[in-house]
């Protein structure tokens, strides 16, 4: 995973803000060609795998382990380790961006990052599932965020390296698609373990392992030649990660609405077992067991998000328009939040899951498709996406900020929900402030 430097230099106005030669290399080249089944399939199933790791252990392993250190302060455990992984995130993620921009070598410049990410998470994993202590379970948590967070930045610039602006939307829906199974798929192992959460870990790390095999072996990713790379310097380096929004003011509202869309989003979902079981009392009014509610919800939101994800990436490229889809799926979003903060019950999580699922699922594939055609440059576009990566990734540093003190002095669930749906229609709101973009 060489990320070689050339001597030559250019001038400044030659060079992207990476200090990289001007884009005329084939990998920066804006593709034309629609991409095949093949690799598309590569994309889904390494987002399985990538999600699987993320949200088996977000959705009931983590929660699972920090009861089991700290049943009395279990939220606030959990808060500390998921905070802690997503800090991690929020800088690993555009870094293993823009490092994969300046990879080159045979094997391209998105694939290493891919096998280096894979590799490194699926051992933090196997690390997780014996955790001797609270600290470990932090550090070994941050070493999944950075592994998973690296191969999730390759292959999400991947996109936009291989496939033409007309197929974004379907292969996002495609892509969204993936991630929402691997969601459903690693809450399923935190059910089917039944609290042996070592288990658990163990599992996911083997989903992650094997999820990247088909895109390792079989995907295209364009070598970049030594000759396209200008002269590493270190401060140009750091510096292009600030994008200003004066100079590019709709990738600076891109990524607002999305950080809005994620935090409403993710403080819906963070708390999702523990509000089975403190404010439905699952068990006791239905007799189903918290962890097995989180899998039927989780299937429900997880069937709806699959639906209207290809179904919204490809109504979005036919008719050619990002902004009305992506403002409506996100009123839909608060929406979901709403009947979960008003009706607390088993039925009232059921609908809220279906409309939540609805939403999100629309959302993901055509928000993607929308942020792809606001990147700045084209020789940055795992840098770009990266920094975009923080918008998903930051909201697992806000939320649980945002959340303890309403569960623990402002009222519990219902206003927690109801700020949750004011979050969101705020992104809705915003998105109508991009105008590149019909």
């Amino acid at each position: 995973m060489a990320v070689p430097h050339s001597p030559a230099e250019q001038s400044p106005a030659e060079r992207s803000p990476t200090g990289r030669a001007p884009a005329t290399a084939a990998a920066f080249a804006e593709p034309t060609a629609p991409v095949r089944p093949r690799w598309i399939l590569g994309v889904v199933l390494v987002n399985i795998g990538i999600n699987v790791a993320f949200f088996g252990p977000l959705q009931v392993l983590l929660a699972q382990q920090a009861a089991a250190f700290a049943p009395g302060q279990k939220e606030a455990v959990l808060a500390l380790v998921t905070s802690a992984g997503a800090a991690v995130s929020v800088v690993c993620n555009p870094l293993a961006g823009a490092l994969s921009d300046r990879t080159s070598g045979r094997f391209g410049r998105r694939r290493p990052w891919v096998f280096f990410g894979a590799l490194t998470g699926t051992l933090a994993l196997v690390g997780l599932s014996g955790a001797p202590s609270i600290a470990a379970m932090a550090a070994l948590w941050c070493l999944v965020q950075l592994g998973a967070n690296s191969a999730y930045a390759a292959i999400t610039a991947a996109v936009p390296d291989r496939v033409p602006v007309t197929q974004r939307g379907s292969v996002g829906g495609l892509a969204a698609m993936g991630i929402t199974t691997g969601i459903l798929l690693g809450t399923a192992v935190g059910a089917a373990v039944a609290g042996n959460f070592s288990l658990g870990y163990l599992i996911c790390g083997a989903l992650l392992a094997v999820s990247v095999v088909h895109f390792l072996l079989g995907a295209r990713d364009e070598p970049l030649p030594r000759a396209a790379l200008g002269r590493f310097s270190l401060g140009r380096f750091v510096a292009a990660f600030w994008i200003s929004p004066r100079r590019h003011p709709d990738f600076a509202w891109a990524w607002f609405t999305k950080l809005l869309v994620n935090v409403g989003n993710h403080v819906v979902l963070l708390y999702l077992i523990y509000f089975l079981t403190d404010a439905v009392r699952i068990e006791q009014t239905t007799g189903i067991p918290p962890a097995t509610g989180t899998l039927i919800l989780t299937g429900l939101y997880s069937a709806m998000v699959i639906a209207t994800s290809i179904l919204g990436g490809k109504v979005s490229d036919r008719i050619g328009r990002r902004k009305p889809l992506v403002i409506g799926s996100s009123a839909v979003m608060a929406v979901a939040s709403l009947i979960l903060a008003l009706a607390p019950t088993w039925t009232g999580a059921l609908v809220g899951a279906i409309v939540l699922g609805i939403g999100f699922g629309a959302y993901m594939a055509v928000d993607f498709a929308l942020v792809t055609q606001v990147l700045p440059n084209a020789a940055d576009r795992g840098k770009d996406l990266g920094v975009i990566n923080i918008a998903n990734s930051l909201p697992q540093v806000i939320a649980p900020a945002i959340a303890y003190p309403f569960l623990a002095f402002l009222g519990g669930y219902v206003s927690l929900y109801i700020g949750a749906a004011v979050i969101g229609l705020f992104g809705a709101v915003f998105v109508t402030r991009i105008r590149s973009v019909a």
